[in-house]
């Protein structure tokens, strides 16, 4: 079977599976496993480099309200790669490529490819997503493999933390503007034993003022920036330290979004961990990230 990843999180879904050798297309945000790197990029970046979180928000925005794309896509090397199955998502229009696109090229292809996307809006639904994959790729026994770790190991942190006070949390996906983050975020709070006081499980994300934040009183903010990895998100934060300290919480914890949080593939778990251990140090006293704290 050829397979092409469209979206990141299915890129380390296909690669968990043990399938990595059938993927040959990726998009040129597949960072993860390092293997993906040898892979075809079959996508493009069409936003300016260099942009501020203001000025990325503002771009996307005006391309998404006119209809354009904010991906490119290379159908003549899709063409070329000939693809069986492709694999994408219609969740967010800022996270890859429009699935209508992808369906108005893929039909143009002969023979038509199969194309599946994965949407998943909560944790468990991304559990749902390596069935979904199995399915279509004969993988059942790799994915009861994998889902059997993966839950095992959100058992241990359950455990962990049971009986333990709960921190509320707010958990900020972006700065500028602020957005507090939905889907599965909410969740992984809960099961770290925090307490997400101002995100809706399932849900999108919300944009939210400062002046929110403050009267919400969290007693951690979780800095996520969507896409950023855990230092950047420390930079991020400290661009917004007084606001941040006028929020009033104990601890401004900035961790590795784009490995953890804003890809629903199976490092959510890890995720799940590392905020564990950064909520509940003397409960869960190792991580697989590293916790960056903001000095307040």
């Amino acid at each position: 079977m050829r397979i092409v990843s469209l979206v990141p999180h299915a890129t380390e879904l296909l690669y968990a599976l043990g399938l990595g050798d059938s993927v040959v297309g990726v998009t040129h945000e597949c960072d993860y496993p390092p293997q993906a790197a040898g892979v075809a990029k079959i996508t493009s970046d069409r936003l300016p480099a260099g942009l501020t979180p203001g000025e990325i928000d503002a771009a996307v925005r005006a391309r998404t309200e006119q209809g354009e794309a904010i991906y490119g896509l290379d159908e003549d090397l899709l063409a070329e790669l000939k693809p069986d199955l492709i694999v994408t998502q219609e969740l967010c229009p800022v996270c890859a490529v429009s699935y209508d696109e992808v369906k108005a090229v893929a039909q143009k292809l002969a023979p038509c490819p199969q194309v599946i996307a994965l949407d998943p809006k909560t944790f468990g639904e991304t559990m749902g997503d390596v069935r979904t994959l199995a399915q279509a790729t004969d993988r059942r026994d790799a994915a009861l493999d994998l889902v059997t770790r993966q839950r095992a190991r959100v058992d241990r942190v359950k455990l962990a933390v049971k009986g333990a006070p709960r921190r509320t949390v707010v958990a900020v996906e972006w700065f500028d503007p602020v957005y507090v983050a939905g889907h599965w975020t909410p969740q992984l709070i809960e099961l770290a034993g925090g307490l997400d006081v101002l995100g809706f499980a399932g849900e999108h994300s919300e944009r939210a003022g400062w002046d929110a934040l403050r009267a919400a009183r969290p007693d951690v903010v979780l800095c996520i920036p969507c896409g950023y990895d855990g230092p950047r998100a420390l930079q991020e934060a400290g661009e917004f330290a007084d606001e941040l300290r006028s929020v009033g919480a104990q601890d401004v914890i900035a961790l590795d979004a784009s490995a953890y949080f804003s890809r629903p593939g199976p490092r959510l778990v890890d995720g799940l961990e590392t905020l564990a251990h950064a909520l509940h140090p003397e409960l869960v006293p190792d991580a697989p990230g590293t916790v960056h704290r903001l000095e307040l």
